[in-house]
C-alpha cells in the first residue's frame, strides 16, 4: 500500500487481533459449505442439480471482489481507515443472512440466501487479505497469512461440527424432533444462528483492536479519489487484469484446479458420502419407511458435517506448526504448497475405498493440509510479487481464479467431469482429488525467487 512507510514488526497477538475477524468469516463459509447442499436437498433439489444451485455464490464473487478491492484501495475513513469499513458492512449483511437462511421455506429462497450470503462474506473477506499485506513488512508476510490460516482452521473445525454438537445437546436434554419432509432440522437453524453471532462479534474485535496506516500524501490521495469515476475504475480493473504479473498467472493456474476441487467437495460431499460411506442416501418422497430413511439421512449428514470439521482442525495444526517455523526462518513456499496439495488430493481419493466412516478422519485430515496451504501460501507468494499500492485491487483480481473454476464447476463441470471416474456420486470425490494433485504439480511452473522464498 504505502511504500513510503517503514512498517513495524508486529507481535503474534497484534497479528492475531488483526486477523481475528476471519473466525467469523470462516464460520459463514463452513456452515455454507457443509450444510447448504443439505438444505437444498431437504427443500427438494435433486443431486445433479446441486452444483448449478451453487452458481450464484462464485458468480457474485467474480463481480464483487475486484470492485471491493478497487474501492478499498481508494477509501479512507477518519475512524475506520481503509479496509475496516468493508469488514463492518459485510459482517452486518452476512450475519443477518446466516440467521435467516435455514428458515427458507422454498428452494428459491435458500438459493437466494446463498447468493446474498456469499456476496456479503466477500465484502468482508477480500479486504482482510489486503490488510495483512498493508500492515506487515515483507519478512512477516508468510507468518501473517499463516496466523490467518490458523484462525480460519479454528473456525472451520468448530462451525462444521456445530449442527452435530447442537443435536447432541438436544438429545441429552430429551428434545426429540421428528423428521418431516421439506423441514430443515432445528439443530441446523440453531447452528446458523450461532454462526451469525460469531461472525459479527469477531469482525468487531478486529475493527476495535487494529489501526491502519493512512495514505502517505492525503491531499494527493483525495485528488486521485475525486478524479476517479465509474468508467475510470472499470478501465483500471480491466487494465490490471490484462497486465497482471506472470507469477500471478502461474498462481492462477494452481488456484483454478485447487478451487475446482474444493467446490466439488462443498457441493457434493454430503450426497456422495451419505450415499457411499453411510449407505443412507436422501430418500425419494413416497418411498417405503420414508420418515425413518429421512431421519437416517439427517443423522449421516450431521456426521459428514462433523467429519468435514476435521479438515479445519488439521489446517489449524498445519498453520500452528508453520507459525513457529516462519517466525524463525524463511520457507520455500512453492515446495510447501506442492506437497500440501498432493496430500489433500490423496485424501479425496481415499474416500472411494472407505467402508468404515471412521476413516473419513484420515481423508479430511489430509485435505486440511491442502486447505491450510491454499489459504496462506498463494497469498504470501502473490503479495511479495506485486505493487503494494495496488494490493487491494490485485487481491480482488486474484480471487477471480477462485470463482471462475467454481462457476465452471457449477454450470456442468462437475456433472460432466466426474463421469470419467464412474457414474456413482462418490466419483465426484475422485474428481476433486485428481484436480488437487494437478494443482500441486502446477507449482513447478513458478520460478520467480521473490514468490518462492
Amino acid at each position: 500500500m504505502n511504500s513510503g512507510y517503514s512498517k513495524k514488526q508486529l507481535t503474534f497477538w497484534q497479528i492475531w487481533n488483526m486477523s481475528f475477524g476471519f473466525l467469523g468469516i470462516q464460520f459463514g463459509f463452513a456452515l455454507q459449505g457443509g450444510h447448504m447442499s443439505r438444505i437444498f436437498q431437504t427443500l427438494g433439489a435433486a443431486k445433479d442439480d446441486i452444483p448449478m444451485l451453487w452458481i450464484a455464490a462464485p458468480l457474485t464473487g467474480l463481480i464483487v471482489q475486484p470492485i471491493i478491492g478497487y474501492m478499498s484501495d481508494r477509501t479512507w475513513h477518519p475512524k475506520l481507515g481503509r479496509r475496516r469499513p468493508f469488514f463492518l458492512v459485510g459482517a452486518v449483511l452476512a450475519s443477518v443472512t446466516l440467521f435467516f437462511a435455514p428458515y427458507s421455506s422454498a428452494l428459491w429462497m435458500a438459493v437466494g440466501s446463498l447468493w446474498v450470503l456469499d456476496a456479503s462474506i466477500n465484502i468482508s473477506m477480500e479486504p482482510f487479505r489486503a490488510l495483512v499485506a498493508d500492515k506487515l513488512p515483507e519478512n512477516q508476510r508468510s507468518y501473517g497469512f499463516i496466523i490467518q490460516t490458523l484462525i480460519i482452521g479454528i473456525g472451520t473445525w468448530v462451525a462444521s461440527k456445530l449442527p452435530f454438537m447442537v443435536k447432541s445437546v438436544m438429545d441429552k436434554m430429551g428434545i426429540v424432533e421428528e423428521a418431516v419432509a421439506g423441514t430443515i432440522p432445528s439443530d441446523v437453524k440453531i447452528a446458523f444462528g450461532i454462526g451469525a453471532f460469531v461472525f459479527i462479534a469477531s469482525i468487531l474485535v478486529t475493527i476495535f483492536t487494529t489501526d491502519e496506516y493512512p495514505p502517505e500524501d492525503m491531499e494527493a490521495f483525495k485528488a486521485e479519489k475525486d478524479k476517479a469515476g465509474f468508467f475510470d475504475g472499470a478501465n483500471q480493473i480491466i487494465s490490471n487484469v490484462i497486465g497482471m504479473p506472470k507469477v500471478m498467472q502461474k498462481l492462477g493456474l494452481v488456484q483454478f484446479f485447487s478451487w475446482f476441487a474444493f467446490f466439488t467437495m462443498w457441493s457434493m460431499a454430503t450426497p456422495a458420502l451419505t450415499e457411499h460411506v453411510f449407505q443412507t442416501p436422501f430418500p425419494e418422497e413416497g418411498a417405503a419407511m420414508y420418515e425413518q430413511a429421512l431421519a437416517a439421512f439427517n443423522e449421516s449428514a450431521n456426521l459428514v458435517g462433523s467429519y468435514m470439521g476435521v479438515y479445519g482442525l488439521s489446517s489449524m495444526l498445519f498453520a500452528f506448526i508453520l507459525t513457529f517455523i516462519t517466525a524463525k526462518i524463511r520457507i520455500n513456499r512453492k515446495l510447501v504448497h506442492l506437497v500440501s496439495l498432493v496430500l489433500g488430493g490423496l485424501g479425496f481419493l481415499i474416500m472411494f475405498f472407505i467402508d468404515d466412516h471412521q476413516y473419513l478422519n484420515l481423508s479430511f485430515a489430509l485435505i486440511g493440509f491442502a486447505w491450510g496451504s491454499i489459504l496462506s501460501m498463494p497469498y504470501a507468494m502473490l503479495s511479495s510479487s506485486i505493487d503494494e499500492r495496488k494490493m487491494g485491487i490485485y487481491m480482488g483480481i486474484f480471487n477471480m481464479f477462485i470463482v471462475i473454476p467454481q462457476i465452471l464447476a457449477a454450470i456442468g463441470g462437475v456433472n460432466i467431469s466426474y463421469l470419467i471416474f464412474g457414474d456413482q456420486t462418490i466419483s465426484t470425490m475422485l474428481l476433486a482429488g485428481t484436480c488437487l494433485i494437478i494443482a500441486g504439480l502446477c507449482n513447478l511452473l513458478i520460478t520467480e525467487k521473490e514468490a518462492i522464498r
